[in-house]
């Protein structure tokens, strides 16, 4: 199957690093380890900080590069996809481009994580708000990675059977390899930082960004500050534009904050490693990949409940899910996962095994190669719309 995929928030290959284009190249790798044949078919970003005048003029690219598509597969300069997957819409980066092709070539639209936000109509996103909706009512498949995104878009569906959820995924498998260095991986952290040697390492592990970013890492400095009488390490692993506002926020804990940068691969997975619990606020986050990472390596995870997390994690089994941005209840929670490290390994343990088995990328491209297959059949005998 040749697959057309489009990501209009970040294309894929961005430098710019981010949960939304991480999740894009999953989605893309997930495709190609189901046998597709995955081609990028436009880089065009339409995301819109709120400037009616410039998402006009991106919609007007869209068509134009809608055009030159339609031409250049018609013409067979390109090979004609079977079938368009588009990752990721909504009315700050609506797809332009997408519905126009596979109305002209007669072939499916398939979107991944799309919302649509009513209080958006007639506001400064209006025009990305139409396009969002359009795009979704021409959907012959939306997968939900996030269930509070489904009661939003089920009106604007032309059948309820267009909308299927899928669980958020990673590969799990570097993780998990991860967590059988713990004790080599917790000494060099230790040494790096200068921890103390017998403190629980707690991590976190998001950009730093002046939006919903650093409200979370306020209410993280805000829970901390209720814990200075317990013994515990911070390991924070990002970095960002409101680099010198988080640090700040953190300066009063002195050596117990290590700030490790911006990690990948290998290094990314030491930190887990490394630690002992995973917080995060997640203030307005929709689900949040590293959640699935940190429960990949089997660390216990104290979480803001925030979009689709406590479909990840899942409450006094594999972690603790608190309201988003109450900083009294994470200190809670977090105190009685230290006071209690029998419950915070068991709470590891059982996240290893759910993430294994609901939130691999494995599962993932079974699912979307078999659902796509379907997809493609049906609307192929007349019966997809």
């Amino acid at each position: 199957m040749r697959i057309a995929f489009h990501a209009p928030m970040k294309p894929l290959g961005s430098s710019t690093p981010s949960g939304d284009g991480r999740m894009a190249e999953l989605f893309a790798e997930a495709l190609r380890q189901g046998g597709a044949d995955v081609a990028t078919a436009c880089r065009l970003r339409s995301y819109d900080q709120g400037d009616p005048a410039r998402q006009a003029r991106l919609e007007t690219l869209g068509v134009r590069f809608a055009g030159k598509l339609i031409e250049a597969y018609r013409m067979k300069r390109l090979p004609s996809p079977d079938l368009w997957f588009t990752y990721h819409l909504y009315h700050k980066a609506p797809d332009l481009v997408g519905p126009l092709v596979t109305e002209a070539l007669g072939i499916p639209y398939v979107v991944a994580e799309a919302s649509f936000a009513p209080k958006r109509a007639g506001g400064k996103w209006d025009v990305g708000h139409r396009a969002a909706e359009r795009a979704i009512r021409a959907a012959d498949r939306i997968h939900c990675l996030n269930p509070a995104d489904a009661a939003c878009l089920e009106p604007l569906l032309h059948s309820p059977a267009v909308l299927k959820d899928l669980a958020p995924f990673i590969d799990t498998a570097p993780f998990a390899a991860s967590a059988m260095e713990r004790a080599a991986a917790r000494r060099e952290t230790v040494a790096a930082f200068d921890f103390s040697p017998n403190a629980p390492i707690l991590l976190t592990v998001a950009m730093m960004r002046q939006d919903q970013k650093l409200a979370s890492y306020r209410v993280l400095a805000d829970a901390l500050e209720r814990l200075v009488a317990l013994d515990w390490s911070l390991l924070v692993v990002g970095a960002g534009p409101a680099e010198a506002e988080v640090r700040a926020l953190f300066a009063p804990f002195g050596h117990r904050i290590g700030f490790a940068g911006l990690r990948k691969g290998r290094t990314l997975a030491g930190a887990y490693a490394a630690s002992d619990i995973f917080v995060w606020p997640a203030v307005k986050e929709a689900f949040g990949v590293a959640f699935i990472e940190a429960a990949s390596a089997g660390l216990a995870i104290v979480a803001g409940r925030s979009g689709g997390i406590a479909h990840i994690v899942e409450d006094g089994r594999t972690g603790l899910v608190v309201d988003a941005g109450d900083a009294a209840a994470t200190a809670g929670a977090l105190r009685r996962l230290l006071a209690d490290p029998s419950e915070m390994r068991g709470m590891g343990e059982a996240g290893a095994l759910r993430a294994a088995s609901i939130n691999d990328i494995g599962a993932a491209a079974q699912f979307l190669a078999d659902d796509l297959a379907g997809v493609v059949r049906r609307h192929e005998a007349g019966r997809g719309r």
